[in-house]
């Protein structure tokens, strides 16, 4: 019997796991990013949708892992259960959306956010395979574990396979 897989949705600040046939996607990437990590030995695929680069501005004592860059590609290795050593990643998003007249580094969220993913990356020795990032338009992305395609949808743009 085939089995007919379905896409799996992650929210913002959410994260996922998905294995073949499903697949994974997440909508709405403004500023934030999306992360995809996937191993090509076991077809299993995560998804992390990070919103801030830093969980030092997390405002209260309790903070979501997935909501931040520095907390989230850990959080997205547990839940896949493998070793960092087996993994690649894809990344999306990161848009500058608004224009301000100041050139102050807070209003640059899109960009600390992409350059928060990969230093975390970096750090866990993950290497980026592909990436569109930046412009100033939003995102949805989905990742096929099978084909190791991610579809990037850009708003006014069209779609690309990276």
């Amino acid at each position: 019997m085939l089995k007919v897989g379905t896409v799996i949705k992650i929210g913002i600040a959410d994260s996922g796991v998905a294995e073949p046939p499903d697949k994974i996607r997440t909508s709405g990437l403004g500023s934030c990013v999306g992360v995809i990590l996937y191993d090509e030995r076991s077809k299993k695929a995560g998804l992390l949708h990070v919103m801030l680069p830093d969980s030092a501005l997390a405002r209260s004592g309790e903070i979501n892992p997935a909501k931040f860059a520095d907390t989230g590609v850990s959080h997205l290795i547990k839940q896949m259960g493998l070793p960092a050593t087996r993994l690649k990643a894809k990344i999306a998003g990161g848009a500058q959306m608004f224009q301000f007249s100041t050139q102050k580094d807070t209003m640059r969220i899109g960009p600390r956010n992409v350059e928060a993913v990969k230093a975390e990356l970096k750090k866990l020795n993950i290497p980026v395979v592909s990436e569109d990032t930046g412009g100033s338009s939003g995102r949805t992305i989905e990742f096929d574990p099978v084909t190791y395609q991610l579809s990037v949808r850009t708003v006014n743009v069209g779609e690309k396979m990276i």
